[in-house]
């Protein structure tokens, strides 16, 4: 059994493997149940967040962006736009292009799922206080963008989400 001590790497174990793998996995079953709601869920959610994030990008690069094969995009914002969550505009660029748009309504229930995400998050992280969280959230990110300075942070959630 591991105590998730200095004294872990003696013996061959990672101090940050396990608290970042339990916390990954805490995490992703927190955002599904927060998002169990939107259509496809947490990936729903990612391409909502991203459609709003953006300039209104094309159906093809938002698939790109977010590591989701064309088709599947094709039938998840099919769903995002029945319920009237995004919009495909044509691109006055290129009329056979189609560009992804939140809809007020998106905009409204992403604002949601963003507390309802940072609620799920502030309870994974219960034991620390505020500024713990705030703290550990700000050395994550920190440590992230070194460790991954290239990634497309939305790109990098939605494989996590969708694993």
């Amino acid at each position: 059994m591991s105590t998730g001590t200095t004294a872990d790497t003696a013996t061959g174990h990672s101090p940050l493997g396990w608290p970042l793998a339990a916390l990954l996995r805490e995490w992703s079953d927190g955002v599904t149940a927060a998002c169990a709601d939107v259509p496809h869920g947490a990936r729903g959610y990612e391409v909502l967040a991203a459609v709003v994030q953006d300039a209104p990008p094309t159906q093809a690069a938002l698939a790109a962006r977010l590591g989701i094969d064309r088709t599947v995009m094709t039938y998840l914002l099919d769903e995002l736009v029945g319920c009237g969550l995004v919009e495909r505009q044509q691109d006055p660029a290129d009329r056979r292009a189609r560009r992804i748009v939140a809809t007020e309504h998106g905009r409204a229930v992403l604002a949601d799922l963003d507390a309802r995400v940072r609620a799920a998050e502030d309870a994974l992280l219960a034991d620390l206080s505020a500024v713990e969280r705030d703290h550990l959230r700000a050395l994550l990110a920190r440590a992230a963008s070194a460790a991954a300075p290239g990634d497309d942070r939305c790109a990098v959630v939605a494989r996590v989400i969708d694993a």
